[in-house]
């Protein structure tokens, strides 16, 4: 009795020092991911003004591209597979090294400064996870434990980025293996975002948030529409996956030269720019999403920027996917809205997380980054979309190096990768 009353209190004191020790690191992982991601944030801010500041800084992206080449060269970091190699390390154990961080962060603003048509999250996904990682090994935690470092790290850079503190904490532990969740990282991975958007609150980093003031009644002509715009949202997100896969693959196989193949897509994006007249899609896109959550977008939108993104990423640039997939989602939306005369601003906010869904493969960050953005008022419209977009949106994702572990449409084990 005495041994067994031993074992218990033993065993109780070692998830009490495993907890305090989650809890100590990932509040210190929140803390520095933190503060980088809030640099990050006002570098962006800062590059992007003094883009639109002077129009004709986007001649330059060819030679921002080969500069962004030349300094993954340098740092002989050239096979470089970005967020795909951050997932890779949470399944495999590979190595994410340190200087990711640097790298992404200052390639991630030449894009940016010159023009490039990508997102922010991806680069925060990446330095999340090399800053994590390192904190790591810096610690000689065990494999598994290094796992949770990385899933912490990008949860914190996701937070501090984004401002949306819940979607953060489940992203990272949802994106990895579809079918699964690694709760072993809820708290580091909740701690860390909700720490990091503390650190962002405090440097005055703004919060995205797309308030809608009309929400139409859930009713079952209303539920009807929704369901078909989720439907038309899947195979959006199929269609941007293809694209950014395809031109990546394009890129490689006939511009073999990397140098070449970032200066080429850096004179297509020039040559695109001219012809739509405007600066619209080129960077990070937030103020057309916001034209329309007012309900006002052409009907190329969304198309249009899927072609800047999957031509400025296949060549070599570097950013992220997950804003362009809201403004995609966006302008998919309101345009679906428009024509079918059904409240165009429910339209945008279902349409982003939707196709959101559908490129990411994550049902529950979705709902809960539909929360933080939009308030709770639409959640029968979030929750049907998101379900019809997850399951219709089949096995393709943005990222290559996750995982569908449970079939979409049985519960058997399946264990493939998107593509």
């Amino acid at each position: 009795m005495n041994a067994y009353i031993k074992h218990k209190i033993d065993h109780n004191a070692h998830r009490l020092l495993t907890s305090i020790k989650w809890v100590i690191f990932s509040i210190l992982s929140g803390l520095i991911v933190g503060l980088v991601a809030t640099a990050f944030f006002f570098a962006m801010q800062s590059v992007t003004e003094t883009r639109l500041a002077h129009p004709w800084l986007i001649l330059l992206l060819p030679a921002g591209g080969v500069l962004i080449v030349a300094c993954y060269k340098v740092l002989h970091d050239e096979h470089d597979t970005g967020t795909n190699l951050v997932l890779s390390a949470i399944h495999s154990g590979e190595e994410i090294p340190l200087r990711m961080a640097p790298l992404i962060f200052i390639s991630t603003l030449i894009t940016h400064l010159f023009g490039g048509s990508a997102g922010r999250e991806g680069a925060a996904l990446q330095l999340g996870g090399s800053i994590g990682n390192s904190l790591g090994r810096l610690f000689r935690f065990d494999e598994k434990d290094q796992h949770i470092m990385i899933m912490s790290g990008m949860s914190a850079a996701f937070s501090a980025l984004f401002g949306t503190p819940m979607a953060a904490a489940i992203f990272s532990m949802e994106v990895v293996s579809v079918g699964i969740m690694h709760y072993s990282a809820l708290v580091p991975c909740v701690v860390s975002s909700l720490v990091a958007h503390g650190v962002a609150l405090f440097f005055g980093v703004s919060q995205e948030m797309f308030p809608i003031n009309d929400v139409p009644a859930f009713t079952i002509s209303s539920s009807v529409k929704l369901t078909i715009l989720a439907i038309c949202c899947a195979l959006v997100s199929i269609l941007f996956c293809i694209m950014l896969h395809g031109c990546e693959v394009l890129y490689k196989k006939y511009i073999k030269n990397p140098y070449l193949r970032a200066a080429a897509g850096g004179c297509i994006i020039i040559i695109l720019t001219i012809l739509v007249g405007n600066q619209s899609y080129n960077g990070t896109g937030i103020a057309i999403i916001e034209k329309c959550i007012d309900g006002t977008v052409r009907p190329e939108a969304f198309f249009v920027k899927m072609l800047f993104t999957a031509l400025t990423l296949g060549a070599g640039f570097k950013g992220g996917e997950i804003v362009p997939s809201f403004f995609i989602g966006a302008s998919f939306g309101c345009l679906f809205g428009n024509m079918i005369g059904f409240s165009p601003t429910m339209c945008t906010a279902v349409g982003m997380t939707a196709v959101f869904c559908g490129v990411t493969n994550c049902p529950i960050t979705s709902l809960l980054i539909s929360f933080e953005l939009f308030g709770y008022d639409g959640m029968p419209f979030f929750l049907l979309a998101i379900a019809f977009s997850y399951m219709l949106s089949g096995y393709f994702g943005l990222y290559k190096s996750q995982k569908i572990i449970y079939s979409k449409f049985k519960t058997n084990y399946i264990n493939k990768q998107t593509h």
